[in-house]
């Protein structure tokens, strides 16, 4: 095994920045990160005013939006960053050569396999623990881009029209991408870093300058709107750039204040009151997040400045700029279910999961989501400590919103109470699931899952067993039945419907 210098050289890509990491005490992978991001969002800026749609052509753009972004990439990771290549120019082969009906299988074994072997190269041959920035993030996104890319492919190209849920028809892809605009859409600068992912046609709609679809508006009410000109990002991205930077000030002033390792030594948990330690690890695990606040918030940015992500307008009529956003601060601290605080945290990666697994696996949905979650996270034993406990963490809180909420809904004074319990246990459920996630190793994990007693896992599983919920294909097949006899409907159209107010309950 190379020395550390030389594993360190080898990861870093670039050593130009190598006194700015001196200066700041930061590891010169990390300055290369930032100050890439920082000069993406300088180039975002120049990429909507010198080459927007109306001046230049789409194949400019796709151009511009490559190179610079493989450049950013070699700068970050040297020569790692033709994984991205590699990986990409892998799939398209199969894309091609496989056809429609089964390419989304294969590009979904593929993609991931080759993403795995690098993060298990990454692991157990460069340095173990190393938890810093890497080729294998970037790796993570595209791998996300290319399964959805190969499964809107096949579900436009080799479905029928009428097996399609109304997402899926929205998403669907008519013809195989060019190996550009393939090229253009997995590595372009504006996420190659640090993300987030985005559909296909968002994409092509971005670049070619046609009109955006607001999914969440009626198109006529949207169409007034684009009719009044495009809205300018500016204000928005000054926000998200401010917010960003005010995150990674609080994740560098306290994050040391409250180790997460402190959690699991031997005087903490010998000498220190149980409700002291929840409290210590609730702490702990707040100040790890500021530091994913930065990375996502910024990469949003980038994004933004280059006109990409409007999503419509508000109900007062101020322009939407997060079509493609990753994270919702607020919903996340205040969150009082496990499920809100999901769909608020790593929004895309949700909605990759639930586009390519969840919503296709006809058994056990949820058990499998997580386990693809875990795959696509990586090699480290922790990940998988941490999604196996989120399984019975999510059961749990599943069969509570679906038998206990709705006796708390009969008055707003008996609502709070239950918004302030379930916070108060959604919160500490979040830190307990994920303390594998930051320690990595079983040891450590299974050392602090011991000294509480294994106390969440043992609680979610009587609750799940207590209260227990219909799997969602039987809770599917019911409301199909019952659907099809509504007037006017569909069995399919009437039970996604029911399926809408079901989650807006």
């Amino acid at each position: 095994m190379a020395d550390e210098s030389t594993r360190t050289t080898a990861c870093t890509g670039s050593s130009l920045l190598q006194p700015v990491s001196e200066m700041t005490n930061l590891p010169l992978d990390q300055v290369n990160f930032v100050v890439c991001q920082l000069c993406a969002l300088i180039s975002a800026f120049w990429f909507r005013l010198f080459l927007h749609p109306s001046k230049t052509s789409p194949f400019i753009r796709h151009v511009v939006a490559t190179v610079l972004g493989l450049y950013f990439a070699l700068f970050c990771f040297g020569w790692y960053a033709l994984h991205f290549l590699l990986q990409s120019g892998l799939t398209y082969g199969i894309m091609i050569l496989t056809g429609v009906e089964h390419m989304h299988k294969y590009c979904l074994v593929v993609a991931l396999s080759y993403l795995s072997l690098c993060q298990i190269t990454r692991v157990y041959v460069f340095d173990y623990g190393m938890y810093s920035a890497d080729f294998t993030g970037p790796m993570m996104v595209i791998t996300q881009k290319i399964t959805s890319l190969a499964f809107e492919i096949h579900d436009g190209m080799a479905r029928k029209e009428e097996h399609l849920t109304a997402g899926q028809k929205i998403l669907a892809i008519r013809r195989m991408p060019s190996l550009l605009e393939y090229f253009s859409y997995n590595c372009n600068f504006m996420g190659i870093l640090a993300g987030p992912t985005c559909s296909y046609n968002d994409y092509i709609a971005f670049i070619e300058g046609k009109p955006y679809r607001h999914r969440e508006q009626e198109a006529d009410k949207s169409k007034t709107r684009l009719g009044q000109g495009e809205p300018s990002p500016n204000m928005e991205v000054v926000r998200k750039v401010a917010t960003s930077f005010f995150c990674l000030l609080v994740f560098l002033s306290v994050c040391k204040v409250f180790p997460v390792e402190r959690n699991i030594e031997d005087d903490f948990i010998a000498n220190t009151p149980f409700y002291a330690q929840v409290v210590y690890l609730y702490l702990s695990m707040l100040t790890t997040r500021p530091k994913y606040y930065f990375v996502w918030t910024l990469a949003d940015a980038i994004n933004n400045a280059a006109g990409f992500g409007f999503n419509g307008y508000d109900s007062n009529g101020a322009p939407r700029w997060d079509l493609i956003s990753n994270l919702r601060i607020l919903n996340i601290e205040l969150a009082t279910s496990f499920k809100v605080f999901l769909d608020n945290w790593n929004i895309q990666t949700v909605q990759w999961l639930k586009r390519v697994c969840y919503e296709r696996c006809p058994y056990h949905p949820t058990a499998a989501t997580f386990i693809l979650s875990a795959m696509w996270h990586g090699a480290y034993p922790g990940y998988y400590l941490t999604f196996l406990t989120g399984i019975v963490v999510t059961l749990a809180a599943r069969a509570v919103r679906h038998k206990v909420r709705p006796h708390f809904l009969h008055s707003a004074a008996h609502k709070l109470f239950y918004d302030v319990i379930t916070w108060a246990a959604t919160q500490i459920a979040i830190c307990y699931t994920v303390v594998p996630f930051v320690l990595l190793s079983v040891g450590p994990s299974i050392k602090f899952y011991r000294s509480w007693y294994f106390s969440l896992h043992i609680m979610c599983i009587l609750l799940a067993v207590a209260l227990p919920v219909k799997p969602r294909h039987l809770r599917l097949k019911e409301q199909q039945k019952s659907c099809s006899q509504d007037a006017g409907l569909k069995p399919l159209e009437a039970a996604e419907t029911h399926s809408h107010k079901e989650k807006a309950s």
